[in-house]
């Protein structure tokens, strides 16, 4: 058990690092000053994770162990400074280097978070409710990001780019399945790489679900 609070802890200190960077640079691209890039990249990464303790009648972790809410914030400064020295990183056309990031940070932040959505619902008593926790930890993966795109007036990126919130069903029954036939482990470790497989391999052949055209 201690050895897999240390991974579930790294897990969400990694999703915390992962989806606050694209936060920020979803404010960087936006045009946003310092204040606006650290808020947005904070919501990013704390945001799912709070909707998803309010829907469990708890008080948000990100409140009661603000170290998430500081790293977020930290990351965010972090990243800005770093594009802020190096000015000629982000001159010119530099679109496709954007996406490039955009899309590993949120693919980690999402394997991540993901993982820890569940393992909350979980610990929160409800192992035996597969939907409960398939919800818990897709809500987990993907709510920061809505929050995100819809505070900087972007389509949000769940319902248009790509296989993403399928990617975190996908591995939160994974996830679940796992840890009720494998062991937690098992479960901790290849859930968020199934995942991160689904959107490398969904962005290399260009999946998408269909949609109406005009």
């Amino acid at each position: 058990m201690k050895y897999t609070n240390s991974v579930i802890f790294i897990m969400e200190i990694m999703g915390t690092i992962a989806f606050s960077a694209s936060g920020a640079m979803v404010g960087i691209h936006k045009g946003m000053d310092l204040f606006g890039i650290c808020v947005l990249g904070v919501v990013t990464a704390v945001g799912g994770g709070m909707t998803r303790d309010v829907i469990l009648g708890i008080v948000p972790k990100a409140l009661t162990n603000p170290v998430y809410t500081l790293i977020a914030a930290a990351a965010a400064l972090v990243l800005f400074c770093i594009l802020y020295i190096k000015r000629d990183m982000w001159q010119g056309d530099r679109r496709l280097m954007y996406d490039q990031v955009m899309f590993i940070m949120d693919s980690i932040g999402l394997g991540a978070f993901t993982v820890v959505g569940v393992t909350t619902g979980i610990d929160s008593g409800y192992a035996d409710k597969t939907f409960l926790l398939v919800f818990l930890g897709t809500l987990t993966g993907v709510g920061g990001g809505l929050l995100r795109d819809m505070m900087a007036q972007d389509p949000p990126y769940i319902l248009v780019r790509h296989i993403y919130a399928c990617a975190s069903i996908a591995g939160a029954l994974c996830y679940v399945l796992l840890y009720r036939n494998i062991s937690e482990m098992t479960a901790l470790v290849i859930s968020p790489v199934v995942v991160i497989m689904i959107r490398v391999l969904a962005r290399h052949y260009r999946w998408n679900l269909p949609r109406m055209k005009e």
